[in-house]
């Protein structure tokens, strides 16, 4: 009879193989796997994460992260406190925003909450009036520093499977030559003439169309939109 710590054991060999050696296709499909195998599952996913942690992370790192943000064990808590504080981006400020709980929603996939967080924290970068009357100038927008702007996104990245963020609408909007009526449809803020209504008709997980979020204030019209995708952080970046 086969002694079954030893298929335990080379089926965890061969997890941890796809996890750090897979297509991101694989990764992401390895991480769904460990996340129904309990402490077993989450050990692997904890020697992962520390094997990158000297890397800039990416949505494979957020994906893993979460599994363990999620898991109830003292274990995984202690793992997170100890080696992730503040979660798994970090949250580099020019003005001295502290994006913890942005990170925290987005950790917990609660993109509505974080998309009325972004908002807010956009309104804090623009300055006391704009956090007054709760919405931006295109002006405003214009005056972001590069840092905050690109560690917002790097946020709704990180925590999306690369589906949601800032650059992922610029990166649209320059594919379809700029056109606006083509990003809106793109998407799913707009379905033919008919504006996607907020809240209810918007999609709050990832079965969103890509670049589907954040939604910034964008029902207020297009200049401040305009002047996030235009912002030279991105260009900075190369995106």
């Amino acid at each position: 009879m086969t002694d079954p710590t030893i298929v335990d054991t080379n089926f965890d060999s061969a997890l941890a193989l796809q996890l750090t050696t897979g297509s991101e296709k694989v990764q992401a499909q390895t991480i769904e796997k460990l996340a129904t195998l309990g402490t077993a599952g989450e050990e692997l996913l904890m020697k992962f994460l520390l094997q990158r942690q000297s890397n800039p992370p990416t949505w494979i790192d957020g994906k893993a992260y979460q599994v363990l943000y999620s898991a109830d064990s003292l274990e995984t808590k202690n793992f997170l406190q100890t080696n992730f504080p503040t979660g798994i981006v970090q949250l580099n400020s020019e003005q001295g925003i502290d994006y913890t709980s942005l990170q925290t929603l987005l950790a917990k996939q609660d993109f509505q909450a974080a998309d009325r967080l972004t908002l807010q924290k956009l309104c804090e970068l623009a300055g006391a009036a704009a956090m007054q009357r709760k919405w931006l100038y295109f002006t405003e927008v214009e005056n972001f520093t590069n840092t905050d702007l690109q560690t917002i996104n790097q946020l709704w990245l990180i925590h999306s499977e690369g589906k949601f963020g800032f650059s992922v609408q610029r990166e649209i909007w320059l594919a379809v030559g700029k056109n606006w009526e083509k990003l809106w449809s793109k998407i799913g803020w707009k379905a033919g003439n008919n504006w996607t209504r907020y809240p209810d008709e918007f999609t709050w997980n990832l079965n969103a169309p890509r670049g589907h979020l954040p939604l910034s204030n964008q029902l207020r019209g297009v200049r401040v939109i305009a002047s996030l995708l235009s912002h030279p952080a991105w260009e900075r970046r190369g995106c």
